[in-house]
């Protein structure tokens, strides 16, 4: 008999659907540049039915699922009748790999202990939909693809071939300003020569004989690299046409200085929903300009500019910044607000009267 049908009675086991999961263990974790890096738990996922898949969540993903078990499993009967595994408990202060690696045991208990609990239990929503592989899962690569932006081969500078027309190419529908030596920076209409895929989101190619990788999202493909497919064979293939599901957004910043403006796209694994802390935005503006005494903004409905002092100010922006979605056409990973970085002692430009 399989470990997880002897931690419970027969009777009990027979009557679970075949696609609750009955076990469930981390493979492996993966490393994410979102607003902040972070690390996800890869976990290999076995159900009752048979069924076999990965799922990716983060810790406070599983803090999240265990706060809302104690208070919904004490509302449901006025007292525990059941006793919930312990969820190891946060850590603030260390190397974020290692404290990942260090849960993976306490973590693997962890589940094992909460799917041996009784048949009840596990058919809540709050488990199931824990366990259950979303699109989002289904879209990463394990072991593959550990950061968003991977590092570009050295390519020599390559001049395109003389018939331009057979050569992969693509042209620039938006200005991508690069935020590393290694990304191409655009300008609308520019027409790149295309010398490989990185992964799904980025392709590397050459404009101006300048080489380096940039988002798909910001370009038109006019003659797809060899292998590509094309909407006809997408839609032959039950691929869905149009804009592809990104597993990254861009974040467009400007640095205001006496001197000038410096524009960059910031590009991170987040979701556009994605809403980061004051300290999150601070802590990758001083990492992006390589400056430390600086100050957060936005501009408000008005064009007056704004700065940032806390997460309230970050929800303000965020808000605002809805009503001015249909204004300017952006990218379709490209958040809506912006930042602008100045100086800390620097009011000047502020429309402010004393």
């Amino acid at each position: 008999m399989a470990l997880p049908r002897q931690l419970r009675d027969e009777s009990d086991f027979d009557q679970l659907p075949d696609d609750i999961p009955i076990s469930a263990t981390i493979a492996d974790i993966a490393e994410k540049k979102g607003f902040i890096v972070y690390y996800q738990f890869v976990i290999d996922v076995k159900t009752k039915g048979g069924g076999k898949y990965l799922i990716y969540r983060r810790y406070r993903q599983f803090f999240t699922l265990h706060q809302s078990l104690e208070l919904k499993i004490g509302a449901q009967n006025g007292r525990y009748t059941v006793t919930l595994p312990t969820l190891p408990g946060k850590v603030f202060m260390g190397n974020k790999q290692e404290i990942a690696e260090n849960r993976i045991p306490e973590l693997n208990t962890y589940m094992k202990k909460l799917l041996s609990l009784p048949t009840w239990v596990l058919l809540d929503d709050l488990i199931r939909m824990f366990f259950y592989q979303m699109e989002s899962d289904k879209q990463q690569i394990p072991r593959a693809l550990r950061r968003l932006r991977p590092p570009t081969r050295r390519v020599k500078t390559i001049k395109p071939k003389t018939d331009l027309l057979s050569s992969p190419r693509a042209e620039a529908m938006f200005d991508f300003n690069g935020s590393g030596s290694l990304e191409l920076s655009l300008k609308a209409g520019d027409v790149i020569f295309l010398l490989r895929r990185v992964n799904a989101d980025w392709l590397e190619g050459t404009v101006r004989e300048r080489t380096g990788i940039f988002p798909e999202s910001f370009v038109k493909i006019i003659k797809p690299l060899p292998g590509s497919d094309s909407d006809d064979e997408k839609e032959a293939s039950g691929r869905p046409k149009g804009p592809l599901v990104s597993s990254y957004s861009c974040l467009r910043c400007y640095l205001l200085q006496p001197q000038g403006v410096d524009t960059r796209d910031l590009c991170v694994e987040e979701d556009l929903s994605t809403q980061p802390t004051y300290q999150e935005l601070l802590s990758r503006m001083r990492e992006l300009f390589k400056m430390e005494d600086i100050a957060l903004n936005y501009r408000d409905a008005e064009g007056d500019l704004v700065r940032i002092l806390d997460d309230q100010d970050v929800t303000l922006m965020v808000w605002e910044s809805k009503g001015q979605r249909s204004r300017e056409k952006r990218p379709v990973n490209q958040y809506p607000w912006e930042l602008l970085v100045t100086l800390s002692s620097d009011l000047t430009a502020y429309n402010t009267e004393y």
